[in-house]
């Protein structure tokens, strides 16, 4: 299961010249943290070009809750799905942070892509790439614990927003615990539980909108479902995390 897109970005993937000619095409918009940037089942078609910060896609689930399903970050596009097939929209978009963007009406994306069938191609491989990666998680949330669900999103952040220091791999991205359980579809109770087992024995530590992964071996080999945390000190016997 991935937060993050995989390979270039779409605007990265352009040329040079196309994204200087889509990104003339629409006007700036900022947003601050917790701002709506596309609600899920709205009619609007617009996209936007992420040129700094973190967003959160998320849906609603049955039980009135959320699931976020990924991270978008600088170079990437949101909201392109409802702007090529004019249907409502997936998802919900929520700024992590302050995210700056230009807004690039659906009509005109649209014409933008008719003339230019490489990025076609690029939309057409970010649908499909994120299609995929939706069956993952999928399976990943029927066959996966709480614990191997949330290391390997712990893996993944780290290895795409963490930075070394000398007690290890420092996340700063502004996760809250009920993120992290939206993240992998649990409840904020069971990932609780889930950190406070691997803070006590020593694979992270946690602080104010930061969580230090201080063992990042073991914590792939829990992502893989390979290990248990070592018992340090005398040994207690833990609860199933399931």
């Amino acid at each position: 299961m991935s937060l993050f897109g995989g390979g270039r970005s779409f605007l990265d993937a352009l040329t040079p010249q196309d994204r200087a000619t889509l990104t003339a095409l629409g006007a700036p918009r900022v947003y601050a943290s917790g701002d709506v940037m596309i609600e899920e089942r709205d009619t609007s078609t617009f996209v936007l070009l992420v040129l700094s910060g973190w967003a959160v896609v998320s849906v609603g689930t049955d039980r009135g809750g959320r699931l976020i399903l990924a991270l978008r970050g600088a170079g990437e596009v949101v909201g392109d799905l409802a702007a090529v097939d004019r249907g409502p929209r997936s998802a919900t978009v929520t700024a992590l942070g302050q995210v700056r963007t230009v807004a690039v009406s659906g009509e005109r994306f649209r014409s933008f892509l008719a003339a230019r069938p490489q990025a076609t191609a690029l939309i057409m491989r970010q649908l499909s790439a994120r299609l995929r990666s939706s069956d993952v998680e999928r399976r990943s949330l029927a066959s996966g614990s709480v614990l191997q669900r949330l290391a390997a999103r712990l893996v993944e952040l780290g290895g795409r927003v963490g930075r070394t220091d000398g007690d290890g791999t420092v996340i700063d991205l502004p996760l809250p615990q009920h993120d992290l359980a939206a993240a992998i579809g649990a409840t904020r109770e069971a990932v609780a539980k889930v950190l406070r087992l691997l803070r006590d024995q020593g694979v992270v530590r946690t602080a104010h909108r930061r969580l230090i992964v201080t063992d990042m071996d073991l914590l792939r080999l829990l992502a893989e479902g390979r290990e248990q945390p070592p018992q340090r000190g005398p040994a207690k016997k833990s609860p199933p995390l399931v």
